[in-house]
C-alpha cells in the first residue's frame, strides 16, 4: 500500500476532499519526521506503535573491495516498534 492508496481510502471512507486529506497526511508525516530528526523525540501512537530514535555507536569495519579498515561514525536512525495489541492481532490472537 502506498501513500496515495492510504489517501484514497480515507477519502472514500470519510467523504473529505482529497486535497484536504492529502494535506493532513503530509502534515502528519512531517510532524513525525520533525520530531525524530530535529527534536530527537520518540512518537507514541497508542494501539499502533512507536517511532523511536535509536543510536549506533562508532565501530570499525572492513571494506573488502579495497582491503582496508574503515571507521563508521556513531549515528542515530529511526525505528518502528509495533504495539503489543497490534502484534497480537497480526498473530490472530
Amino acid at each position: 500500500m502506498t501513500k496515495a492508496d492510504i489517501i484514497e481510502q480515507i477519502v472514500t471512507s470519510t467523504g473529505i476532499a482529497k486535497k484536504d486529506v492529502s494535506a493532513t497526511v503530509e502534515a502528519f508525516m512531517a510532524i513525525i519526521k520533525d520530531s525524530l530528526l530535529e527534536k530527537k523525540e520518540n512518537v507514541y501512537l497508542r494501539g499502533f506503535g512507536s517511532f523511536v530514535v535509536k543510536h549506533r555507536a562508532q565501530k570499525t569495519a572492513r571494506d573488502i573491495s579495497k582491503n582496508k579498515t574503515i571507521v563508521i561514525d556513531a549515528h542515530d536512525f529511526p525505528s518502528f516498534k509495533p504495539a503489543k495489541s497490534f502484534v497480537a492481532k497480526m498473530k490472530g490472537e
